[in-house]
């Protein structure tokens, strides 16, 4: 096959047999229009951190959009067959997909929205047989981009300012996750990357300069950075750890030197082994007294916030921080761990809303019921906590009791409410405005700068719906 045959198709089966066995069987049982209401969140921070940042809307909207079986999946979803070699979904059925449309209530919450466990990222509301089919690929767009982002902005934030640039495309799991990873990671903070194709998708800014390998092609260091620097004048960073880190500084200042005369400026260096902290250091010193007081220091080398925090405490003189695998692939934690449960059906015959929950011997799995919404309460500028409640109990929001504490928490009257989930599509209509990606990225990061100590920030459930988990689970 092709790898371009990948891509160019229709994605309507990127998901899981069951949801669309769990499809026919309520096709069969009648129940495939009832409307149902299904909650995306996760159980858990990741990284063990004290915040997540929401990312993949967008992703998936245009999933929903472009949304539809295509003659191929129907043919060959009718080619499968059962264990008694018959068809698996009877002609009726296939019929019946092959006409459908997407008829969703959806509501999000805006990529780069620091967000945390058990508060709805995504709220599905329609057809149950419409919310099902949909609950795979749902998660494996918000998972991975949200672990991503949180990854970025945990990085960005060691890095106190100072840019970082992701650069993890050639470690990164597959095509896909190279082109998401870095989506992700732009949102999360990062300035730029070096996925061209990302650039490209996303209008992320991209960077680079030379490898390894360059150097070695030419008799010496100094020859390769002069012939880098006639190449692309306006583009010198100089890898100076080919052969000996030191030595690279100081023929890249002879480049340099060089460079300035002919009316372009050098950029900066870049280290990608050794002590980095003793080598910027170094470099610092001999860059400012030649006259570069403005040229970057770049690092690489598997980093990552540990590792920055660590150069940082060190009195590293690094400005610029590449950072690859552990931020492309999440390298210390495989997946989010997010789920898609059913919280709400409503009843054909009455037409009322009945509440669903989960049960567990493990608490934290147990899920909540109703038809969620979160409300974050700011006290000035700075977010104190989040409220998750049902929005069919109309009215104020006066307390909730918090996730680790256990202890009711009154809303003080010096806090402002907002709701986070936004509508994203009304009877499968989008109704919602994208931001741009830039636009992302500034709201996450001003997101963060507001979340005041975020050790003692508080969530938790609405009174009311608190009181309701409690009886459904008596």
């Amino acid at each position: 096959m092709q790898l371009s045959n990948i891509y160019n198709t229709s994605l309507s089966l990127l998901t899981d047999l069951y949801q669309l066995t769990m499809a026919y069987g309520y096709w069969k049982n009648d129940m495939a229009e009832q409307e149902a209401v299904f909650h995306l969140f996760f159980r858990k921070l990741p990284f063990n951190g004290n915040y997540a940042v929401c990312c993949g809307l967008e992703t998936a909207i245009a999933y929903i959009e472009e949304f539809c079986f295509e003659e191929s999946d129907l043919q060959y979803l009718q080619s499968l067959k059962g264990n008694d070699e018959k068809p698996l979904f009877e002609k009726g059925f296939i019929d019946f997909l092959r006409t459908s449309k997407l008829e969703l209530d959806i509501d999000a919450i805006p990529e780069g929205t620091a967000v945390y466990p058990h508060e709805p990222l995504m709220r599905v509301k329609g057809p149950l047989w419409q919310c099902q089919i949909l609950e795979t690929a749902l998660l494996n767009i918000l998972n991975f981009q949200t672990l991503i982002a949180t990854k970025s902005a945990r990085v960005c934030r060691a890095a106190r300012g100072e840019a970082v640039l992701e650069f993890g495309l050639r470690r990164a799991q597959g095509i896909d996750g190279g082109i998401s990873a870095s989506r992700a990671a732009y949102i999360g903070g990062c300035v730029a990357t070096s996925n061209v194709l990302a650039g490209k998708l996303f209008d992320i800014p991209v960077k680079g300069t030379h490898a390894h390998s360059w150097v070695m092609c030419f008799d010496t260091e100094i020859e390769a950075f002069e012939a880098y620097a006639t190449a692309m004048p306006n583009n010198c960073i100089f890898l100076v750890d080919t052969y000996d880190t030191v030595e690279g500084v100081k023929n890249a200042i002879e480049v340099g030197l060089k460079l300035r005369q002919r009316g372009h400026e050098m950029t900066g260096i870049r280290l990608d082994s050794g002590d980095m902290a003793a080598l910027s250091i170094t470099a610092r010193k001999l860059l400012d007294e030649a006259g570069f007081e403005g040229a970057a220091i770049v690092a690489s080398s598997d980093l990552d916030e540990y590792k920055i925090k660590e150069l940082k405490d060190r009195g590293a003189k690094i400005t610029v921080w590449g950072v690859g695998t552990k931020l492309a692939t999440a390298y210390d934690q495989a997946a989010l761990g997010g789920v898609y449960k059913l919280a709400a059906i409503r009843d054909k015959d009455t037409n009322e809303w009945e509440y669903r929950i989960k049960r567990s011997n493990t608490p934290i799995k147990t899920s909540n019921p109703g038809i969620l919404k979160v409300r974050r309460f700011f006290e000035g500028k700075k977010a104190v906590a989040d409220v998750i409640y049902n929005e069919l109990f109309e009215k104020d929001i006066e307390g909730f009791v918090d996730f680790d504490s256990e202890k009711k928490v009154r809303i003080s009257s010096n806090w402002k409410g907002r709701d986070l989930l936004q509508a994203i599509f009304r009877k499968g209509k989008l109704v919602y405005r994208s931001s741009t990606i830039h636009q992302m990225r500034a709201h996450c990061i001003q997101q963060l700068e507001h979340i005041g100590n975020v050790e003692e920030y508080k969530v938790g459930l609405e009174w009311a719906l608190q009181e309701l988990k409690e009886e459904m689970l008596k």
